[in-house]
């Protein structure tokens, strides 16, 4: 595909050939109108389509062009949160519902990727390292928790000494293996489920920004150039949602991360880094996460930064995050840096709703978005079709709004979200 419009990065330079697609022109009629082109509302308008609803998908840039096209590509199981933790705040119901949903959500984008032959380096296996004795021993648990609890055995604590070989690295306590997720190339995930979608019969536009909408006999949805008439609406902007749903803007707050690719490594120091072509995140509040290319690069992602500009220099901040793992890539060249904004909610766990019988939403997947906006698809789907379980039970998950509301939220939460990366180095 041509690169025009997405964000220079590894994966755009990598992206498989797709066309670029028409913006709205005039006026259309749709069952549903999908607003945004990631994860969420290409799987919202794939499983609508199946079931034989007209839909309309608006994105503001490309397909793919936000977070589902720049992320670490890790397909994790469960929630953002560790089991154990959902089962005092929710209760082990609510959370045995939520673990079995994050297992469907993994199989999910597996058989997503079989079923429409999408190519986009899927693996298999996260390691979850640990960089102090407490985090190894939180990971120690959670494993066990698992295990006898949930009779999830595709995971396993290790103890120091298998997680540097697994990883070619000595600083980390510990970790924990789960082989039950996966990983994969995001944006080719992203385009692969555009093009099951338009075969599928949605009708999908790019470069058409929805400037609002207004209720009336379903809802009338406008862009720059032209307007949808739907029977129902899915708000599935994510980080990107801006100003145009007040109602819901306070749920979430936008946060920047940031990615590097080094240039092709050679085989031996590969395997040296990560000899099961594992992806691998560690156990800080502001996260480091890595994986191999196909191209054996090391696809590198640390750092944050929480307002509406990235820095200037991201290879170099992104790089001192390596090398505080990987010393011996200091001669190494980086070829790509970039950057991407996702977004959090209070309690790390991701917020579904429905503003009106007609409006629906999710967003704040909060570093987990892969595989659960994937879900977040077909459960709003469901919703739309009369199959709301699913849906329902994120929806019920409590949510607090960011103090100060959509315009106030970031002095605070900046305060204390710098206060944990300070952690973090300390």
């Amino acid at each position: 595909m041509s690169s025009a419009g997405h964000v220079s990065s590894w994966y755009a330079a990598s992206a498989h050939e797709a066309p670029e697609l028409p913006p709205l022109c005039g006026s259309a009629r749709a069952d549903v109108c999908v607003v945004g082109g990631g994860y969420t509302g290409l799987s919202t308008a794939l499983h609508l389509a199946e079931r034989g609803a007209d839909v309309v998908l608006l994105e503001a840039e490309r397909i793919g062009w936000g977070a589902s096209g720049r992320n670490g590509g890790h397909v994790g199981t469960g929630q953002r949160r560790a089991q154990s933790e959902l089962e005092q705040r929710l209760g082990t119901g609510h959370a045995r519902v939520l673990w079995d949903l994050g297992l469907e959500a993994v199989a999910l984008v597996r058989a997503l990727i079989e079923r429409h032959r999408i190519d986009c380096e899927t693996g298999s296996g996260i390691l979850h390292t640990a960089w102090k004795a407490s985090d190894d021993e939180a990971l120690r648990r959670e494993a066990a928790h698992l295990q006898q609890r949930y009779g999830y055995t595709a995971c396993r604590h290790v103890e120091r000494a298998e997680t540097a070989r697994l990883c070619g690295s000595e600083v980390f306590r510990g970790g924990l293996l789960d082989a039950g997720s996966l990983h994969l190339h995001p944006l080719n995930y992203a385009l692969g489920l555009a093009a099951a979608a338009r075969g599928a019969g949605a009708r999908l536009y790019e470069h058409s920004r929805v400037t609002g909408y207004r209720r009336g006999r379903g809802v009338n949805v406008r862009t720059a150039q032209g307007s949808v008439q739907a029977d129902r609406l899915v708000l599935a902007c994510n980080g990107y949602l801006g100003h145009l749903e007040p109602r819901i803007a306070g749920l979430i707050m936008p946060i920047n991360n940031f990615m590097i690719a080094t240039e092709p490594l050679d085989e031996a120091t590969a395997d040296a880094i990560d000899p099961q072509r594992l992806a691998i995140q560690d156990s800080r509040f502001v996260i480091d996460y890595w994986r191999l290319s196909a191209d054996r690069r090391l696809l590198f992602g640390g750092g944050e930064n929480y307002r509406s500009g990235f820095p200037p220099d991201i290879a170099s901040l992104v790089r001192r995050r390596m090398l505080g793992i990987y010393p011996a890539l200091a001669d190494r060249r980086i070829d790509h840096a970039w950057g991407g904004t996702l977004a959090i909610t209070l309690g790390r766990l991701p917020a579904f709703g429905r503003l009106a019988p007609e409006i629906l939403y999710a967003l704040g997947y909060s570093g987990h978005g892969v595989p659960t906006a994937t879900l977040a698809g077909k459960l709003l789907a469901g919703a739309i079709t009369a199959e709301a379980a699913g849906f329902d039970a994120f929806a019920k998950i409590p949510q607090r709004r960011f103090p100060g509301g959509t315009l106030l939220r970031y002095p605070g939460m900046v305060l204390g979200l710098l206060y944990y990366a300070l952690r973090d180095r300390l």
